[in-house]
């Protein structure tokens, strides 16, 4: 069997390689596609340097209409290698390849949505008493550091890199070790299109190792991370210690608040396409059902008919369900289902499915629990695996109090009809987004999107991430005339 192809660390505008190697594998048949560099604190700190040597020496000081062009040629870029980039995706996370093919498209529209909102970014103008004139000033931090997830690398890759660099910021990425693929192609895609070299770096490596690194540097101005709430705590810690900002993006336990007067044919899709997108491997997966006792079991009903009907496969053949990243990842859901179905009443799923196509690959069947309360731990905790809970309520009120259980606060979903309630709940509801007979509409990159409580802090996405990605400088301009106003300018000169 041929060697496995080499992706090399993207350090200064050249491919670098390190001594150790980290395999990278298919999870549909768990074999190694690729291995890339298992770099470390050495590589990190050349990261850094290449990015703080290019954002003082050039990017700093190119003009946003310079860095406008620059992020449209990427876009265009990505545009051009969109079925190859889609298929490295899906052999890469194992996700159906019509859902690689979006985030594709998803990424390049984050580059042209920052190519435009760059040129409107601006300060204020305010003029205080005393003879000032004083206005603000947006000015990139200097060197930030990304630190992106296994779920949807080349979309989150985008999704942080794309204002950050539009807003004048030089970056250094760590991409997850299980799928780095993608985002070390963006590399050579952003260097094609004309971005300088040192002006993106990406390190592959452990996060333990490579990611450590970057979080712990000293010349490192802002960190983003996109994963799980334990290690983004750490993050966190690590920049505390040297003073900078930190956007988190750290998952969800997201709800589906059904009340009587829904649109099953609306909400029955959608709600299916929330837990099963990406085998549920979405940080802002609706993988809590709380129902109304009086369309419980007709909802019920036909969630478990349309999960039966659900196609399981590798993602090369666009099934509705591929496999989870890792046998470590499986493992972990499978364990949560072992639990659950001695407490909770199984509808339909969990376990694993049975079948020589699926023996290699790290699959899990799409799995509905009813009668899970919150004495349940997959009530509170993110499984991050195609399973759906649900609980009933009787009342509005009852329905935020389970709602509000869990320490997450990402997303939500209300079906109904009644505009009243529809707008009481999104008001007491604590996340950030909430959809209304609809679900994930924060898939547009023009809308805010951030999480309340566990979920994370800063913002992503939109105007608003421009905003994250700078810092405010106030400047306070003296503004009285060195001349009495009752005389000429210059002795001797008329003043018409």
């Amino acid at each position: 069997m041929p060697a496995a192809p080499e992706h090399l660390a993207f350090i200064d505008g050249r491919r670098v390689p390190a001594e150790e190697w980290i395999d990278v594998r298919d999870p549909a048949d768990a074999r190694v596609i690729a291995r890339v560099p298992r770099c470390g604190a050495p590589h990190m700190d050349e990261a850094v340097r290449a990015a703080r040597s290019a954002y003082e020496s050039a990017w700093r000081f190119t003009a946003p209409a310079e860095r406008s062009l620059v992020c449209r040629r990427i876009a265009e870029g990505l545009r051009a290698e969109r079925a190859g980039l889609a298929a490295l995706e899906t052999r890469d996370t194992g996700k159906p390849i019509s859902q690689s093919l979006t985030d594709v498209d998803v990424a390049a529209r984050y580059f042209d949505f920052y190519a435009g909102a760059v040129e409107a970014l601006s300060g204020e103008t305010f003029l205080p008493d005393g003879g000032l004139l004083a206005f603000t000033l947006r000015e990139p931090y200097g060197v930030c550091g990304h630190i992106i997830p296994w779920n949807y690398p080349l979309q989150v890759a985008a999704r942080t890199l794309a204002p950050a660099l539009a807003a004048g910021n030089c970056c250094v990425l760590k991409p997850a070790e299980d799928a780095p693929l993608t985002a070390l192609r963006l590399a050579g895609i952003a260097l094609a299109a004309g971005l300088p070299a040192g002006v993106l770096n990406v390190v592959p490596g452990y996060g333990e190792e490579a990611g450590a690194a970057l979080t712990a540097h000293p010349d490192v101005d802002h960190l983003a991370f996109t994963g799980s709430r334990e290690v983004g705590e750490a993050v966190m810690t690590a920049a505390a210690r040297n003073i900078v900002p930190v956007t988190l993006e750290l998952g969800g336990k997201s709800p589906h608040i059904v009340l009587p007067d829904f649109d099953a044919g609306r909400a029955v899709p959608l709600i299916v396409g929330s837990i099963t997108e990406h085998a549920g491997q979405n940080c802002s997966a609706g993988s809590r059902l709380l129902v109304h006792e009086s369309v419980h079991d007709e909802l019920v009903e036909a969630l478990a008919k349309a999960f039966d009907a659900l196609r399981i496969g590798p993602g090369s053949g666009d099934p509705d369900l591929g496999p989870l990243i890792s046998a470590k990842q499986r493992d972990r859901v499978l364990g949560y289902l072992d639990e659950a179905r001695r407490t909770c009443a199984l509808v339909t799923g969990g376990g694993a499915p049975e079948g020589r196509e699926y023996a290699d690959g790290f699959y899990v069947e799409p799995t509905i629990l009813d009668r899970v309360t919150p004495a349940h731990r997959v009530f509170n905790e993110e499984i991050f695996g195609p399973v759906l809970c649900i609980s009933s309520f009787g009342s509005l009120e009852e329905a935020v109090e389970l709602a509000e259980h869990t320490t997450y606060g990402l997303s939500a979903g209300v079906w109904t009809s009644d505009v009243g309630a529809a707008h009481w709940l999104a008001r007491r509801l604590r996340v950030g987004q909430v959809f209304i007979n609809n679900y994930s509409a924060a898939g547009g990159v023009e809308l805010p999107f951030g999480g309340y409580k566990n979920s994370g802090i800063g913002v992503e996405k939109g105007f608003e991430a421009l905003r994250e990605y700078t810092r405010c400088k106030t400047v306070a301009l003296h503004t009285e005339p060195r001349h009495s106003t009752s005389s000429p300018l210059v002795e001797g000169e008329s003043t018409r």
